[in-house]
């Protein structure tokens, strides 16, 4: 047995959901790569980011989906999670990933560009005439939610129903995911999977100019996109397309509005927005912690991480590591480089980043333009309790 799994990992502070990188320090002293129990399964906890970054470029360690292959209970979260790029390992997942960025590509994202600014114009013009807004569920969510079913081609009529799915989905993901939530999440994969060959049917008869059409293109061209692969992308993407979005755009408001000098420097000089998202990025990731399995002994930094070990890589520990960057727990828009893990690192780095970074940098800049004098409605923030994902319930704030 490793001698460092005789240390004693600390057990997380009452207000970990709050501030959890106090914590990560702590465990960071310990060691960069630390035995735990922090979850219900013991495993390595990576807070370092030289260590995280040499894990996730290591395809010998794997992804896996987060529910026993044997479940019975919850098979229909199963089988579309076993199907989905996000779990996937070499060779299926360097096949897949080609054919779904080759046509989810930047230049697409980048079309998306006034669609976006359109959505967010019409999202903030129904709360025109008020003095305050939740930023996640009145601003945030609906503006995600619009965009990643223009891009797959849901109809409008049904933007609705999609942010009720994300937000049962969201959690069944979750490393603190409970049983009523599993039940939940597996009771609307099956309406999601139904909803989806339906529309993918639709696709196939009357083909648009959407990702679901353009992918079934891609499968007639002789590529071997399964239908099952394409169901699983498309709810993929009902998840991812909402979570990082919603909390990066969420949590970099918070920043701001708590670092109002910066506020103010940003809504003077938009330019600095694109290296702002980056810093938002770094300060408080979307994304806290992704898990990998080791397929065999692997040493690294003098640890043996034996076959069958869980890895737990803490990008929002990585991300505010002192070794890589200097002074990280102060917001610096001007900082640079900023190599940050927030979408990742190597085979599996975010398909969606540039996404991202596009509706937040569009979503900020138009908020920040639209009202003066922007406050927090109540100084003490509300965070979900998930473990893996930085993810507020609600931002209220005022505005004149």
């Amino acid at each position: 047995m490793n001698t460092v799994m005789n240390q004693t990992m600390p057990s997380p502070p009452h207000d970990f959901f709050e501030n959890p990188y106090p914590f990560y320090e702590r465990i960071r002293t310990i060691d960069p790569i630390c035995w735990g129990n922090l979850l219900k399964q013991s495993g390595w906890y990576v807070t370092g980011y030289e260590e995280a970054k040499t894990i996730l470029k290591d395809t010998r360690f794997k992804n896996r989906i987060p529910l026993p292959l044997t479940t019975k209970k919850y098979e229909h979260l199963k089988n579309i999670q076993s199907e989905m790029l996000l779990f996937k390992n070499q060779p299926d997942h360097k096949r897949l990933r080609f054919l779904v960025s080759n046509v989810f590509t930047p230049r697409m994202v980048d079309q998306l560009g006034p669609y976006i600014e359109k959505t967010v114009t019409d999202v903030l013009q129904s709360f025109q005439h008020t003095k305050n807004i939740d930023i996640v569920s009145d601003f945030a969510f609906p503006l995600a939610s619009q965009i990643i079913a223009k891009i797959l081609g849901v109809p409008q009529e049904d933007y609705y129903r999609f942010r009720e799915w994300a937000a049962s989905l969201i959690q069944s993901i979750d490393f603190t995911r409970s049983r009523k939530v599993l039940e939940n999440g597996n009771e609307v994969m099956l309406i999601l999977r139904d909803y989806f060959k339906d529309l993918i049917k639709k696709r196939k008869q009357n083909p648009e100019e959407d990702l679901i059409s353009l992918l079934i293109k891609e499968e007639q061209q002789g590529d071997r996109l399964t239908d099952g692969a394409l169901l699983a992308t498309c709810i993929l993407l009902v998840i991812a397309g909402h979570e990082t979005t919603v909390n990066l755009i969420s949590n970099s408001m918070l920043v701001l509005l708590k670092h109002p000098q910066q506020m103010m420097e940003l809504k003077e000089k938009p330019l600095l927005m694109e290296r702002a998202v980056e810093e938002f990025l770094r300060y408080e990731s979307p994304t806290q912690m992704i898990a990998r399995i080791a397929s065999e002994d692997i040493e690294i930094n003098e640890k043996m991480i034996k076959k069958g070990d869980q890895v737990y890589i803490l990008l929002g520990a990585a991300n505010r590591d002192p070794l890589q960057f200097h002074e990280p727990h102060l917001l610096d828009f001007k900082r640079e480089p900023n190599h940050h893990l927030a979408f990742g690192n190597g085979s599996h780095f975010c398909l969606g980043a540039h996404l991202a970074r596009l509706e937040a940098q569009i979503a900020l800049k138009s908020f920040l333009a639209w009202k003066d004098n922007l406050q927090l409605f109540s100084p003490d923030e509300q965070w979900r309790k998930l473990i893996g994902f930085r993810s507020l319930k609600v931002l209220k704030i005022t505005f004149e």
